[in-house]
């Protein structure tokens, strides 16, 4: 006879046998295997290379940084950004310094790096300076754009610039050469002297001067550091040491009514020959009486406008193409990581009145 512990250990294998029985009676044909697989992930698929998507409770976040604030060519640049903002329920927090200081700058950005902002937008000062700050914001996980006056490629995702550089430099030497008769000394009232964008832009002045206007002398170029103040004195200061100026070029949206101010109340109407980058309202006064012959801009508030739209797109994994077609803009132009917004347009005695801006 069976000990009862031995009928104890029959009746465990039989029943580890019918269990066995009822696992492999449950297997799909042609499956004879049984697998249960234990994961930590989650039960659907992420994919790292797709941006986040944002409820409307969390908007977007546009950290938009000019090279100063309170002059009328940012003001508008502000209008169009929160313009923009409103359309597409974005938020843009729009700061910028009182004066154009890099390091204030550069402590701007790196408050909108702590906020965890989604995007920084930013007008550069000095290229040089903003680069470790800026590769910091991306390194967080920032996308990082300039708009205005560009940095090196290592510190953004791309540029949004107003106009084609080597276009625009040429062209505001002719402007000034028509009105000069191509022959005599002239001087350029930039912006800052390290801003890469207007560099670039003097860049392509000396060469259409050295190509095409060879009687024509750049005898000096001085900043204003986008200060109308300074660019008056700046202006004054250019007539007293270049006795035989022909003409001033304004290199930033303060200098040429500063030119054209200081021309007028030195008696020099006529004499001295004014244009350069500036805003039809700024320059009217000074196109009509003649103390300036011609201001060449883009629209400010369209600038502000594409930039954040190009922000949020860019948020969304929809970088800028060529050709794309910008609701509310139009079309833009892209070469390469810099957005083209399109060409200027030059205001003179006769059609500034056209324009109000």
């Amino acid at each position: 006879m069976w000990t009862e512990g031995v009928i104890d250990l029959l009746r465990l294998l039989c029943s580890l046998c019918m269990i066995v029985i009822f696992v492999s009676a449950c297997q799909p044909a042609g499956n004879p295997k049984f697998e249960v697989v234990y994961s930590m992930e989650p039960s659907f698929q992420t994919d790292a290379a797709e941006p986040p998507v944002k409820s409307s409770d969390h908007p977007w976040t546009i950290g938009i940084v000019p090279k100063l604030v309170e002059i009328p060519y940012f003001n508008l640049v502000e209008q169009g950004a929160l313009e923009a903002a409103e359309s597409l329920g974005a938020q843009v927090i729009y700061k910028g310094p009182p004066i154009a200081d890099t390091t204030q700058q550069i402590r701007i950005i790196q408050d909108f790096i702590q906020d965890h902002v989604d995007a920084i937008a930013v007008s550069a000062i000095d290229p040089e300076k903003l680069l470790p700050t800026l590769v910091q914001a991306r390194q967080a996980g920032i996308k990082v754009i300039t708009w205005d006056s560009d940095t090196y490629r290592e510190g953004r995702d791309f540029f949004v610039n107003m106009v084609d550089n080597e276009k625009l430099g040429r062209h505001l030497m002719d402007t000034l050469a028509w009105n000069t008769g191509e022959k005599g000394e002239f001087a350029i009232l930039t912006g800052q002297m390290k801003a890469a964008t207007l560099n670039e832009w003097i860049k392509w002045m000396k060469v259409q001067q050295k190509t095409y206007y060879p009687d024509m002398e750049l005898v000096e170029i001085a900043a204003t550091d986008d200060d109308p103040g300074k660019a008056y004195e700046e202006a004054k200061r250019l007539l007293a040491d270049h006795p035989h100026l022909a003409g001033i070029i304004g290199n930033s949206s303060v200098g040429p009514p500063a030119a054209a101010q200081a021309v007028k109340e030195g008696g020099l109407t006529g004499k001295v020959k004014v244009v350069g980058l500036s805003m039809p309202n700024s320059m009217a006064p000074y196109l009509q009486d003649g103390s300036a012959q011609v201001a060449t801009l883009w629209s400010p508030k369209k600038l502000g406008y594409l930039t954040v739209v190009l922000a949020v797109q860019a948020l969304k994994g929809n970088p800028p193409q060529d050709g794309m077609n910008v609701p509310n803009f139009g079309i833009v132009r892209v070469a390469g990581d810099v957005v083209v917004m399109g060409d200027p347009v030059d205001f003179t005695k006769e059609n500034v009145n056209q324009y109000d801006f």
